[in-house]
């Protein structure tokens, strides 16, 4: 029974996925339609139109594979062996630096987020308790 529940998940994933795209064709709109389908997977989920458990298990099955998909490029890289060059260290050079930023973009964002999540929990017990005063 779970296999066909992270059937229908992913099934529904590629669904919206497939309207992004489409919204693209039709619309013309500058973003790529995966995205455009993601940022309306992000917006029913937001919003509580889709529930994350009719998701849940399909995305997790897609990020377990998601590695896979960087192979095809990391082969590409050997039919380019000028990218291995100076110029393929500036590009490699360029990644690591952005990727440690968004690292620590990332990490302070969710710190931030978890201190105001606690900080609101804290002004909710002390409301409650000075009302009970």
């Amino acid at each position: 029974m779970k296999i066909i529940r992270i059937i229908f998940q992913v099934v529904l994933i590629f669904i919206i996925s497939f309207v992004g795209d489409w919204i693209h064709r039709h619309l013309h709109i500058p973003i790529p339609g995966n995205i455009l389908g993601f940022l309306i997977l992000l917006t029913c989920l937001s919003f509580k139109i889709i529930p994350a458990k009719w998701v849940d298990e399909g995305s997790g099955f897609i990020l377990a594979f998601l590695p896979l998909f960087f192979i095809p490029a990391t082969v590409g890289i050997m039919n380019h062996p000028s990218l291995l060059s100076w110029q393929g260290i500036a590009l490699i050079l360029i990644v690591i630096i952005s990727s440690i930023i968004t690292l620590i973009a990332a990490g302070r964002t969710s710190q931030f987020l978890e201190r105001r999540a606690v900080r609101r929990k804290e002004e909710m017990e002390c409301s409650k308790h000075s009302t009970q005063l």
